[in-house]
Formats: structure tokens, sequence, C-alpha cells
């Protein structure tokens, strides 16, 4: 799968959880919000991690692959929402560091 299609699907999918916090809060979530979201998930991607490289035993080892998952999902979402290209953030990223570290 390429960034664009991430960023396509990874839209679509926001677009039911505004229909569903419309209906639970009669409002969408803020960008700051979806930040805060982001962070949550990222926090469980390092606690999972820890499981993994046994470090720290978790009941929720599974999730690991699906919280990576949701982080990029809601990077996507992120760069959207603050009118940046995601595929463009990678790419300009990668490159630069690339080149920092030649």
């Amino acid at each position: 799968m390429d960034l664009k299609e991430v960023k396509l699907l990874s839209k679509e999918i926001r677009n039911k959880y505004f229909e569903l916090e419309k209906e639970i809060h009669g409002s969408v979530w803020s960008v700051e919000e979806d930040a805060l979201a982001f962070l949550t998930d990222a926090g469980l991607v390092g606690r999972l991690t820890m499981d993994n490289q046994g470090r720290w035993p978790s009941a929720d080892k599974e999730l690991l692959p699906s919280k990576i998952g949701e982080c990029v999902w809601w990077l996507a979402i992120l760069a959207e929402r603050m009118d940046l290209s995601f595929e463009e953030c990678v790419e300009t990223f990668l490159t630069e560091r690339l080149k920092d570290l030649k």
C-alpha cells in the first residue's frame, strides 16, 4: 500500500468517526483532540514494545501491530486536518534525514 492510498483510506475511516462523534457529542473532535488521541496510541505502542522486548508484561500484546497501524492512521489524519501533504511530510523527512546522515 502506498502513502496516497493510506491517506485516502485514513480519511474515509476518519469521516466515519466524525459521524459517530457528532452522534455522541454533537460535534467532531478538534485537531487538538485528534493529536491527544494519537499521543495516547503512541504511548501504547511504547508500552506494548516493552512487552514485545520482554521488559514489562502486558495482557494486550496482540494489539501491537494494530496500534502501530493506528499511529500511522492518526499521522495521516493530522497532516490532512492541518492542510499538510502526508506524502510530502514523509518524503521530505526521509530525504532530508538521509542527506543529513551522509
